[in-house]
């Protein structure tokens, strides 16, 4: 499905194909709204939370990482808090020195050919493996789709009202 500013109109009952569909949008429109920012904007933050658009970006890439290879497949990943200052988890978002958007819209959609992948090679009624994020009692495919596809609805929206004060690219 090509990629586009509409919401997927799939003529399927396929919920795999409807999670990968609708990842897929949302990881395109935040890609779409990031690249309407400067530099200065994407690193400022104009909330009282004080996220920047930026940081908000790191964390989409290693959120779905966290769920997708480190969770559902139990694949050993580098740095999978690396989105938190000091890589603490309950910390604040962070990016390192170095990092620019280039990298990290790269990282997301490199994530998102990983996430494509995993929902056309398994089962979603299939558990996470344990070893991995999970020691014990994995949740489902579905689960963490479902979880995944909400933190970019949600966030997606969050990124609208700071690149709307920034006069940036909003909307789906």
């Amino acid at each position: 499905m090509p990629l586009s500013d509409r919401e997927p109109r799939l003529d399927t009952a396929d919920p795999a194909a409807l999670f990968t569909a609708y990842l897929d949008y949302y990881r395109h429109a935040v890609d779409r709204k990031l690249r309407s920012l400067s530099d200065a904007d994407l690193r400022a933050s104009r909330l009282p939370s004080g996220w920047s658009p930026v940081e908000l970006l790191i964390h989409l890439v290693h959120m779905e990482r966290r769920w997708f290879r480190w969770g559902f497949l139990a694949e050993p990943v580098d740095h999978p808090w690396g989105d938190h200052a000091a890589e603490d988890p309950d910390g604040p978002w962070a990016v390192p020195d170095g990092v620019g958007l280039e990298e990290l819209l790269k990282a997301l959609h490199a994530g998102g050919a990983v996430t494509t992948d995993v929902l056309a090679t398994h089962s979603l009624d299939e558990r996470g493996a344990v070893g991995g994020r999970f020691t014990e009692d994995p949740p489902t495919l579905a689960w963490i789709c479902f979880h995944v596809l909400q933190e970019y609805a949600r966030h997606a929206g969050h990124l609208d009202v700071s690149a709307e004060l920034a006069g940036g690219a909003t909307g789906e």
